[in-house]
């Protein structure tokens, strides 16, 4: 009887121990990101004010042009190679999936609770759209430097998690600067800034002036063939850049994604720049000591980017409150079910445990910040930044839960 006791309190202890070392390990990255964006948040306060609109402008400039491409290009080249490339073929349809699921959720969550005009569309985005980059980068980091994680070696676990996510930004990037730049087009009135939605107000002409035409145009006197057939090329391809708007998918991000699969899927060219014995070297190691700046600038710039408050949104109280309870409680479990289901047909690498946390973590995070930056292209930024407030604070706390949940699960 005694031995039967000691075993069930010895177990006891045992689960005790194991659910406090999960919620450790949940909760602690959290911590760690919580803190470091409330102190962007203090430096950009009105009693500090050393990281002004404007320098915190600047900082998102820089991250975005320089250190998230180093990041990428250092730690997705040197984890990469054309085997692992078809391994990892589910990451990019993962991402693919959660925006796929996340706005038909957002589509449904839209229709009961009914936006103001014109943020239908917008309400949809922001609860179908989540981080998949620069938040995750931070939570891989902040959980992988503990040398007792659950994932193993700290290098490893790092390197393995930073290339994971960084396989499927290209994918999101392109979802980004298509389908969601599209959808937060502004309505036929030309601006999110409608008094009343009753009495709609008409576009204005697009020009002020009748345009001047001549009523005699000149042809051209070239009657060069060949220099005909260039110009039509030429014309061409312009079309093809602007219809395909290449120079918004092709963000730096993206095109150091690209040139790290490229040069890591190619033995001769990984030998020659990504490996530590590389005559090339230096410059991967540069990358390496620029990217490891990326996620304390990106995480200043967000706590900075909050001091603003929810500001004087137009979304009313239960839109708001609408896009979180969607964003942060209903997506990730359909996410969990895509991830459970992928495994169970046997899509994903068997054994690989970060590898089914990152995909879990696409399905887990806040609205992205950087659809906040494509909506103020399209001039509803005033309130993506207050979605983009209230649903990052409120984050700090489902993360944490579901993380307890993943790691539970996993392990």
């Amino acid at each position: 009887m005694e031995r039967i006791l000691s075993s069930v309190l010895a177990s006891g202890q045992a689960s005790d121990e194991s659910l406090f070392t999960t919620m450790k390990f949940a909760v602690l990255p959290i911590a760690k990101v919580f803190t470091m964006c409330f102190m962007g948040f203090l430096m950009a306060s009105k009693y500090v004010n050393i990281l002004p609109a404007s320098g915190r402008k600047l900082l998102n400039g820089l991250v975005f042009s320089l250190l998230l491409p180093c990041l990428i290009f250092s730690q997705l080249g040197r984890a990469i190679s054309l085997q692992k490339m078809l391994e990892w073929w589910f990451i990019p349809v993962n991402v693919v999936l959660a925006t796929i699921s996340g706005s038909l959720i957002g589509l449904v969550v839209a229709s009961i609770v009914r936006p103001p005009y014109p943020f239908f569309k917008f309400t949809i985005i922001h609860i179908g759209i989540g981080n998949i980059g620069n938040v995750p980068l931070v939570l891989i980091a902040a959980l992988c430097r503990d040398k007792s994680n659950p994932f193993g070696d700290s290098n490893k676990c790092n390197e393995d998690g930073n290339a994971y996510i960084s396989f499927g930004q290209w994918v999101g990037a392109i979802i980004l600067y298509t389908y969601v730049f599209q959808m937060l087009a502004p309505p036929p009135e030309g601006t999110f800034d409608i008094e009343d939605k009753n009495l709609p107000i008409k576009g204005p002409p697009k020009n002020g002036a009748p345009e001047q035409v001549p009523l005699l145009v000149r042809e051209p006197e070239s009657t060069d063939s060949n220099a005909i057939n260039k110009g039509k090329v030429k014309e061409f391809l312009a079309f093809l850049y602007e219809k395909l708007k290449l120079k918004q998918i092709l963000q730096p991000p993206i095109i150091a994604s690209i040139l790290a699969m490229t040069i890591g899927s190619i033995p001769f060219l990984k030998r020659l720049v990504l490996t530590d014995d590389a005559p090339l070297f230096f410059f991967t190691d540069s990358c390496i000591i620029l990217g490891e700046a990326m996620i304390p600038c990106i995480l200043l710039a967000l706590g900075g980017n909050l001091v603003d408050g929810p500001g004087s949104s137009k979304l009313g109280f239960r839109t708001t409150a609408a896009i979180i309870f969607a964003r942060l409680t209903l997506v990730p479990p359909v996410g969990l079910g895509i991830v459970m289901l992928a495994d169970k047909l046997g899509f994903l690498p068997p054994g690989d445990k970060m590898f089914r946390f990152v995909l879990l973590l696409q399905h887990t995070m806040p609205t992205s910040v950087l659809s906040g930056a494509v909506a103020s292209l399209r001039g509803c930024g005033r309130e993506s930044a207050a979605v983009l407030f209230w649903v990052h604070i409120f984050a700090v706390f489902s993360m944490a839960g579901w993380i307890v949940l993943y790691l539970s699960i996993l392990f």
